[in-house]
């Protein structure tokens, strides 16, 4: 894509998008994990370039942009949270000390814009809180870990301990869609679990693990036997919508596949492999059009709300981390 990033994806109205900060940031760091896997393209050097290019675009204050970066696009905590993956990737597996020391910047930048209940409410997608910002406190957690920046941990703590209130009785999150009072898409439930189940491990916190476990084992027991969840779903796991997020269920078998390692447990492997299964069958592998090969759609069918007729470089993304 143009100058360094990755496409957003495809869409029906507007053809390929424009290199997309946020996503690009998280996709560092499967190019430089499928390189180990797969011997095709330089995913590495792709990996460096990506990295050059979010290193160019970051504020004086530490921010990235939020969107596209285009001129009056503000930023947005959840999507510098996510370019800070990227940036660890870039100091840990490439050696690169930039990546670190941006990173840092990253995070005090969020910090700064943080209430004191730990919620993110300034800087927000929309303009309203978010429980799956804990994807991003999850690289704020990591970012302090490495640099010994104890004010980024207790920041991060703040955040789980702030998303942890807004779990019900069910395992469900409340506050965890893109706008209030809706029923969250399954992408949103995945990023919220990846968050608490992640940064649980990193801190031994039987609290936040138990979260993303009771979260994960409640999507596993309405899965369907094909692999299928709903794009939506209502608290006590009510599905609110006909239509199947792809990108979710990528990440669901991404988390399930963490959570079998973690506890050992046979369900959580057979509900990553049912997903998985899933995805493949939406997978088109060897389509003549350049656009669609090899993508993952947002929805299917690709109707449906999520992403509507788009392939997001996203869905590709948790599909090849799944994989």
């Amino acid at each position: 894509a143009d100058a360094g990033g990755i496409s957003a994806g495809w869409s029906f109205e507007d053809g390929w998008l424009p290199s997309y900060p946020e996503t690009s940031g998280y996709i560092i760091e499967t190019f430089i994990a499928a390189a180990n896997f797969i011997d095709v393209m330089d995913l590495r050097g792709r990996a460096n370039r990506i990295i050059d290019w979010e290193l160019s675009i970051q504020y004086p204050d530490g921010a990235f942009p939020g969107h596209f970066g285009e001129p009056g696009s503000r930023p947005v905590i959840f999507n510098t949270g996510q370019i800070m993956h990227g940036m660890l990737a870039g100091y840990l597996q490439l050696g690169r000390e930039e990546c670190l020391s941006a990173a840092v910047k990253a995070g005090a930048w969020l910090v700064k814009h943080q209430d004191d209940d730990g919620c993110w409410r300034r800087y927000e997608h929309n303009g309203v809180p978010h429980v799956y910002n804990t994807r991003g406190t999850w690289a704020l957690l990591a970012t302090a870990l490495h640099s010994g920046e104890a004010r980024l941990t207790e920041a991060a703590v703040r955040n789980l301990d702030w998303a942890l209130s807004q779990q019900t009785a069910s395992g469900w999150f409340a506050t965890n869609a893109f706008t209030l009072g809706r029923a969250p898409f399954t992408h949103t439930i995945a990023y919220a679990i990846r968050g608490f189940l992640e940064s649980g491990i990193l801190l031994s916190n039987e609290r936040y693990l138990t979260a993303a476990t009771m979260a994960a084992t409640a999507l596993a027991g309405v899965q369907r036997s094909d692999g299928w969840l709903a794009g939506t779903y209502a608290d006590e796991w009510v599905p609110a919508a006909s239509y199947c997020c792809l990108t979710g269920v990528a990440q669901m078998s991404l988390n399930w596949t963490r959570l079998a390692q973690q506890l050992g447990t046979a369900e959580m492997r057979r509900a990553a492999r049912n997903a998985l299964g899933y995805l493949k069958r939406n997978h088109r592998i060897d389509d003549p059009d350049l656009a669609v090969r090899g993508g993952i759609a947002g929805s299917s069918p690709i109707w449906g709300d999520y992403s509507r007729f788009e392939y997001p470089n996203w869905a590709a993304k948790f599909f090849a981390d799944a994989l």
